[in-house]
C-alpha cells in the first residue's frame, strides 16, 4: 500500500485490520472532557510534594522537619528513614533511592516528601525543611568519568555498560577514508501531561495506585519492593496518559504517593508542575560519537570503526539497554564487512538518563548519516545512491552476523523519498510566513538558502538480547442483549498510541463480530510489557490475536457438542459473524444457541520468537527480534546571515509490514518526525556544571504546528513472516531518520560541517563555529 499526504478521514468501515476506525477516546481529548491522571479526585483526599536536591553531588548532613510539621493542615512529612522496604528501585537495576539517605547525586534528587490539606499548604510546608548539605565533587563532563581520578558516582565505578562489536578483519584498510566527531544534546520527552497519580488506602492493607504510566508490572515490583508489600496488595491501575516517549518507564511519584497514603490512611494525590517534571523523569542521553568509514573508490563500504558515549546521569535507569541499541545498531542499515565498534554508556552527576523515542539509534543516526554524505562527496558519488549501494537488503548479515530474514527495502526506501514531488522553487516575492524568521520581517529572500537532505535509518523492535518479553491477553465472548459481545483484557498501557483501537480491530478481524469493550488496564491481568520499544502492535496484538484463536476453538467445540457432531470440533465448523456454519457454509445454529447464558474466556501469555545475549567480546548474536526501516528527505531554507532555519518540507517513506490502523500510521509517522525534527533544530535540556538551566517550555522548546511542514507520507507494507499479520514497529523509525535529514540539509545550505545538534543559530553564522 501506498499512503501520500494522510488517509481519507471520512472513510469508515465496522473497524477490522486495515481499517481506520475513530478511536473511542478521541472525541473525549478533542474536546477536553477526556480525564487524565492530573484530573484524578478522591474527596477525602490530601495532596503530596516533594523536596528536592538543589546539588548535583552532596552529603546530607542533617534534615530538620520540625518547622514543617507545625504548619497546620500537614498530615506527614517523610525521610529515607520512613521507606518499609528497600530504599531502592529501578527497571533492571535496582540503584535509585526513593528518597536520598546520606548522599544526593544529581539536582532534583528526592530527599523529603510532605502530605497537607491544601497543595499550597504542602509546598509551603516543604519550603520550611532545613536540609544541610556538604557539596561533594561532581562528575559532570561524561568524557572524564572513566578517568583514574574522577570523582565515583555509583560505589561500583562510573561504567554501567561497555559493549564491543568486532568483526571481519582486525586492522582493515580502504583507500577512501572519511571520519568524524559529533555531540548530540540531551532531548525531554516533553509530555504535555505531567507525572500524576492518586494513591488510595484499601480496607485489606493494601493499597489502589492510579497512575499514568507505561509499563504497569514493572511499576508494581518496584512499589512493592520499596513498601515490603506483596503484589496482592498493590493493585495499579493506569490513568489516562498525555503522553509518553520513555519518559514514563521509570518512576515518578509512585511510591512517594503510596507511602504517604500508607502514613496518613487517607488517599494522596501528587501531580507535577511543569518544572518539577523536567527533574521528576529520566531525559534521551547526549551522546559524543567517533566515526570513521573506510571505503572503495565507487563507495562501497569496506569497514566502519565507531565509538559511542553514552551520558546515563546519576542511576542506570535503560542506560544498559540503549548501549545496546546504540552499539548493535549504530552503523545504520548498511552492509559493512569489517566492524569495530565501543559502545559505553558511564554514570555522571548529570540528571538521569533512560528510555526515549529511537532508544540509543537517534544518536548515532547522526553521525552514521552525516559521514555518508561525506563519503558520498568524497568520492563523488550522489548521497541518494550511495546509501542504496551499500543499503541491507533481506538475507545480509548485519554488524551482530545476524540475518536480516524479511525486508529489508533501504534502497527503494531512500529513492522513494528522492522522487516524492519537490516543493516549488521560491519565486522573486516571497510570503513572510514562508521564510526564515516568519512575520519578524528579518528576511525579504536575501541571504536565504535552500538545502536538500536524505537519510536512511533502521531500528529494532521489541526488547532484546535475551531479555522475556511477552504479553498477555484475556478476551472472553459472552451475549449482552441479544447481541454478541467480546471483552479483551490487557495490562498494555495505552499511552496515546492508539492501542485500544488496534485491540479492538484485532477482536473483530479473529472473532467477526462488532460490539468489542476493552476492559480498563490495570494488573489484574498478567503483564502485557512496556509500551515502548514499538513493540504492542506486535506483542500485545499478538497476544489478542492468540486469545482470540483460542476462544474460536472453544466456542466451535462447544456448538459440536450442541449439534451432537462433537467430531466436527474446531476442524469442520466455522465462525461467520453470529453464526456456525460448515464448511459447505450452511448455517448450522447461532452463538445465542452455543453460548446462553455463559460465556467463553481464554487467556494467553504470548512471546515473539526468543532473542539471545551477543557474545562479549565479539557482539555477534541474535540480538533482535525484528527490524524497522524508514527514510526522510528535508529542504531547508536556511539565512546565513542570522542562522535561522524553515523547515520547508520533510517528506517519508517507511515499511510498517502491515498497517492495521492506516490513519494511526500515518499519525505516529508525522508525530516521530516531529520529534526527530525538535531534536535537530531546537530541542535541548541545557546543563551547565550538574544544573539545569531550562527547566520550562518558555526556555526548552518543542515543534508547535507553525513549524511543522507539509508531509508527502509514502507507507510501504512488506509483511514480516515471523509477526502477527506481518507487521513491524511503526512509532521510532521516523524519529530517527528525520533528523539527520534535517541536518543533512542545513549543512547543505551552509556549506558548514555542523557536528552538534541542536544546530543553533551561533552555529551557522559564527566565522568559527567549529561545528
Amino acid at each position: 500500500m501506498t499512503s501520500t499526504e494522510t488517509s481519507p478521514a471520512g472513510t469508515r468501515t465496522t473497524g477490522r485490520i486495515g481499517d481506520s476506525p475513530l478511536r473511542p477516546d478521541g472525541t473525549l481529548k478533542v474536546t477536553g472532557e477526556f480525564a487524565y491522571a492530573s484530573d484524578l479526585w478522591h474527596d477525602d483526599m490530601v495532596w503530596g510534594v516533594t523536596l528536592r536536591s538543589p546539588h548535583p553531588h552532596a552529603r546530607i548532613v542533617s534534615i530538620d522537619i520540625g518547622e514543617a510539621l507545625a504548619v497546620p493542615g500537614v498530615t506527614a512529612v517523610l525521610t529515607a528513614d520512613d521507606v518499609p522496604g528497600e530504599n531502592s528501585v529501578g527497571l533492571e537495576h535496582q540503584d535509585t533511592p526513593v528518597l536520598a539517605g546520606d548522599v544526593v547525586r544529581y539536582q532534583g534528587e528526592p530527599v523529603v516528601l510532605v502530605a497537607a490539606d491544601h497543595p499550597e499548604t504542602a509546598r509551603r510546608a516543604a519550603n520550611r525543611i532545613v536540609v544541610e548539605y556538604e557539596p561533594l565533587p561532581a562528575l559532570t563532563d561524561p568524557r572524564k568519568a572513566l578517568d583514574p581520578d574522577a570523582p565515583q558516582v555509583q560505589p561500583g565505578g562510573n561504567l554501567v555498560r561497555h559493549l564491543k562489536i568486532r568483526r571481519g578483519e582486525p586492522n582493515p584498510t580502504a583507500p577512501v577514508v572519511v571520519a568524524l566527531d559529533f555531540e548530540v544534546g540531551m532531548q525531554d520527552q516533553a509530555f504535555l501531561g505531567p507525572e500524576s497519580g492518586l494513591a488510595v488506602p484499601a480496607e485489606d492493607g493494601g493499597l489502589d495506585l492510579y497512575v499514568a504510566t507505561q509499563w504497569l508490572h514493572v511499576d508494581q515490583r518496584q512499589v512493592c519492593r520499596a513498601l515490603g508489600m506483596e503484589p496482592e496488595q498493590v493493585r495499579l491501575h493506569l490513568a489516562g496518559v498525555g503522553g509518553a516517549f520513555g519518559g514514563r518507564e521509570d518512576l515518578s511519584m509512585h511510591v512517594h504517593a503510596c507511602l504517604l497514603a500508607l502514613h496518613t490512611g487517607k488517599p494522596v494525590k501528587m501531580s507535577y508542575n511543569r518544572e518539577e517534571s523536567f527533574f521528576g523523569h529520566v531525559h534521551r542521553h547526549p551522546a559524543w560519537l567517533t566515526y570513521e568509514f573506510g571505503a572503495e573508490p565507487d563507495g562501497t563500504l569496506v569497514y566502519a570503526k565507531a565509538d559511542l558515549l553514552f551520558d546515563g546521569g546519576a542511576y542506570a535507569s535503560s542506560t544498559p539497554a540503549v548501549v545496546g541499541n546504540g552499539g548493535t545498531l549504530g552503523l545504520g542499515p548498511y552492509r559493512i564487512p569489517n566492524v569495530h565498534v565501543d559502545a559505553r554508556g558511564v554514570y555522571t552527576n548529570n540528571p538521569p538518563c533512560g528510555a526515549m523515542r529511537g532508544f540509543g539509534c537517534v544518536q548515532a543516526a547522526f553521525a552514521h548519516e552525516a559521514l555518508m554524505d561525506e563519503l558520498a562527496d568524497a568520492i563523488g558519488v550522489d548521497r541518494v545512491e550511495i546509501r542504496a549501494r551499500n543499503g541491507m537488503r533481506e538475507g545480509d548479515h548485519n554488524i551482530t552476523g545476524q540475518e536480516i530474514d524479511s525486508a529489508a527495502p533501504v534502497a527503494e526506501l531512500i529513492r522513494r523519498v528522492r522522487d516524492l514531488p519537490m516543493p516549488p522553487a521560491p519565486g522573486p516575492e516571497r510570503d513572510l510566513r514562508d521564510l526564515p524568521g516568519g512575520v519578524s520581517n528579518t528576511t525579504h529572500g536575501e541571504g536565504v538558502v535552500r538545502g536538500v537532505g536524505y537519510a536512511v535509518t533502521y531500528k529494532n523492535v521489541g526488547f532484546s538480547e535475551g531479555f522475556d518479553d511477552y504479553s498477555t491477553a484475556r478476551v472472553r465472548l459472552q451475549m449482552i442483549g441479544g447481541e454478541p459481545v467480546a471483552t479483551v483484557q490487557t495490562a498494555a498501557a495505552e499511552v496515546g498510541q492508539g492501542l485500544v483501537t488496534v485491540e479492538q480491530q484485532i477482536v473483530r478481524t479473529e472473532l467477526g463480530i462488532d460490539r468489542v469493550v476493552v476492559a480498563p488496564k490495570d494488573t489484574s491481568v498478567g503483564s502485557g510489557g512496556s509500551t515502548s520499544a514499538s513493540r504492542q502492535t506486535y506483542v500485545t496484538g499478538g497476544a489478542v490475536k492468540a486469545a482470540c484463536e483460542k476462544v474460536r476453538a472453544s466456542l466451535l467445540e462447544r456448538a459440536g457438542e450442541l449439534l451432537d457432531r462433537p467430531s466436527f470440533g474446531r476442524s469442520r465448523l466455522r465462525l461467520d459473524g453470529d453464526k456456525i456454519v460448515s464448511e459447505e457454509g450452511e448455517v448450522l445454529t447461532d452463538l445465542a444457541a452455543v453460548l446462553g447464558d455463559g460465556f467463553v474466556e481464554e487467556t494467553v501469555e504470548w512471546r515473539h520468537r526468543p532473542t539471545y545475549p551477543v557474545d562479549p567480546e565479539t557482539g555477534q548474536g541474535t540480538a533482535h527480534v525484528q527490524y524497522a526501516f524508514s527514510a526522510h528527505r528535508a529542504v531547508v531554507d536556511v539565512d546565513v546571515e542570522l542562522g535561522l532555519v524553515k523547515v520547508v518540507a520533510l517528506d517519508t517513506a517507511q515499511d510498517v509490514g502491515k498497517a492495521i490502523n492506516p490513519d494511526a500510521v500515518i499519525g505516529q509517522i508525522q508525530g516521530g518526525t516531529a520529534q526527530g525534527m525538535g531534536l535537530a533544530l531546537m530541542e535541548e535540556i541545557v546543563v551547565a556544571d550538574g544544573i539545569v538551566k531550562n527547566p520550562s517550555f518558555t526556555d526548552y522548546l518543542i515543534p508547535t504546528i507553525l513549524d511543522m511542514p507539509p508531509m508527502k507520507i509514502e507507507v510501504l507494507e512488506y509483511a514480516d513472516p515471523h509477526a502477527p499479520y506481518g507487521v513491524r514497529g511503526v512509532g521510532e523509525p521516523p524519529t530517527i531518520s528525520s533528523g539527520p535529514a534535517v541536518a543533512a540539509a542545513i549543512r547543505k545550505a551552509t556549506g558548514r560541517a555542523l557536528r552538534r545538534v541542536p544546530i543553533r543559530p551561533e552555529h551557522i553564522v559564527e566565522p568559527a563555529a567549529g561545528v
